[in-house]
């Protein structure tokens, strides 16, 4: 709707994704007097440029993929024809059909409830809001969720290519695949977007810095994701680019390549995937006093998602921690439900075990605690230890030739207990969720191996990394009191 001149309300929700839309749900509970304020398209990152319809190329190019790797089962089908413009045709056919799904949800809120317009704070309780036609009210709330969103980010020089940028955002709007692109950020998205492209037959050169790929921090999988990747397509992860430029309707790239040889080279297009900024830079925050952290995200309760300012919540991709999307709907869910509550009953939401996938082949998948978080608790007294299982010769892996990948899973000294997991390997989207249960269960090592295990099953691999592990635990009283002072046992 648009919003009367002036109006006041018990809670006000800036954004209306994924995050947005949890929060009014749960502020509904408890109040009818709830808005939702929205600037752009309703129906959610994930829907509309995200996890949706990414997963629909990456299935595309995994169907190409697997017809190619026929031949090793003694079935010769060949190389397969891409149809660049069928495959895009298909990925946006669904993704539209995902995000109507959303917006079927939106129209069902009342339309007195939903403000198109972009909300700008004036002081701790107003609001100012401006409409796509340039007229402005001013609103009123008790309460307000900031779930603003994020948007992608990437150096301010790269605008000088024009058209010849892009960010996964306009990938799935391409009416068919270009012949090459330069991916910069092997993170989730370079990696995931960067292999399907590679496997429609995309010649596909990727970038990024500090030799991290994906989210894992573990050494010893950071070294077997940068060969796994880089033995495909050409995977530089702590890349020196020395030339990028616009050159016709392409992008001209002068780099070192691995073996310190300089290199250049025109693509079709540069894909930044240099991450995501929140979207909290132009809502107003100078005029609050609100604790900021130091990217000026507003820094939040991970239980309550209370801000410094007791009557301001963030959620989602705007809150200063994980950007995905079940985080985003618990966040909201949780913002919400504590702007609709009276000032002295805020609650604690439950926080679920932190769980992420990278759809890439092998998968990447990460669960509770990853190794950095670990090294830095309680490497110093050398309170954890690592067990690990290789893909490479495990059984049901080998026999459905997807036998790449190695997992760390990490246990903690005196207690045994299971502290988390990185993964590289085959179905680790699926190891992911047993192993994330028991996490958030708080088992001990000892206890996951006495869970049924079927075979011949790729989980198998979770058995014989818990069976080393197990086997390099020290427990017992005398274990935990000499790694106390890191903290074991919290």
């Amino acid at each position: 709707m648009t919003a009367p001149s002036q109006f006041d309300v018990k809670v006000a929700i800036l954004g209306g994704g994924t995050a947005g839309l949890a929060a009014y749900r749960a502020a509904k509970e408890h109040s009818d007097s709830v808005v939702m304020i929205e600037t752009g398209p309703y129906g959610t990152t994930c829907a509309r440029v995200g996890c949706m319809p990414s997963k629909l190329l990456i299935a595309a190019a995994e169907n190409a993929h697997q017809y190619e790797k026929s031949a090793a089962f003694g079935v010769n089908l060949g190389k397969p024809e891409i149809d660049g413009h069928a495959v895009m045709q298909r990925v946006k056919s669904e993704r539209d059909r995902f995000v109507g799904f959303v917006l079927e949800s939106v129209d069902s809120i009342p339309s007195d409830h939903r403000i198109d317009g972009r909300a700008r704070f004036v002081d701790q309780h107003t609001l100012e809001i401006t409409a796509a036609d340039g007229q402005v009210s001013t609103l009123t709330a008790e309460r307000v969720v900031i779930a603003t969103g994020s948007r992608p980010s990437y150096p301010a020089p790269w605008q000088e290519l024009g058209d010849r940028l892009v960010v996964n955002d306009d990938v799935f709007d391409w009416d068919t695949l270009p012949e090459s692109v330069a991916v910069f950020g092997p993170g989730v998205i370079g990696l995931e977007l960067g292999q399907a492209l590679h496997r429609l037959g995309v010649k596909v050169l990727m970038f990024g810095v500090g030799g991290v790929v994906g989210p894992l921090s573990d050494p010893a999988l950071l070294d077997y994701a940068n060969k796994t990747y880089g033995d495909e397509f050409y995977l530089d992860s702590d890349a020196k680019v020395e030339k990028i430029q616009r050159e016709g309707d392409k992008v001209l790239l002068g780099y070192q390549d691995k073996q310190g040889e300089y290199q250049e080279a025109k693509v079709d297009y540069l894909l930044a995937a240099t991450g995501r900024r929140p979207n909290v830079d132009n809502i107003g925050l100078e005029n609050l006093s609100i604790e900021l952290d130091q990217r000026g995200v507003p820094v939040a309760d991970k239980y309550t998602m209370q801000t410094s300012l007791p009557h301001v919540f963030v959620a989602g991709d705007a809150s200063n921690q994980i950007p995905l999307l079940h985080e985003a709907a618990d966040q909201g869910k949780i913002a919400g439900d504590n702007a609709g509550r009276p000032s002295n009953d805020i609650r604690a939401g439950l926080r679920r075990t932190s769980i992420a996938a990278v759809f890439s082949d092998p998968q990447i998948a990460m669960v509770g605690e990853g190794f950095r978080e670990i090294e830095q608790r309680l490497g110093k007294c050398g309170c954890f230890e690592v067990g690990e299982v290789s893909f490479e010769n495990q059984g049901r892996s080998r026999v459905m030739l997807v036998n790449k990948g190695l997992a760390h899973l990490y246990g903690e000294q005196g207690t045994g207990r299971f502290l988390g997991a990185e993964i590289i390997g085959p179905n680790a989207e699926h190891l992911a969720h047993l192993l994330a249960w028991a996490h958030q269960n708080q088992m001990t090592v000892a206890q996951m191996l006495d869970m049924p295990f079927y075979h011949p099953v790729i989980e198998e691999g979770v058995r014989t990394a818990l069976r080393d592990l197990n086997a390099k635990l020290h427990l017992g009283p005398e274990m935990i009191d000499a790694c106390m002072e890191c903290g074991v046992g919290s």
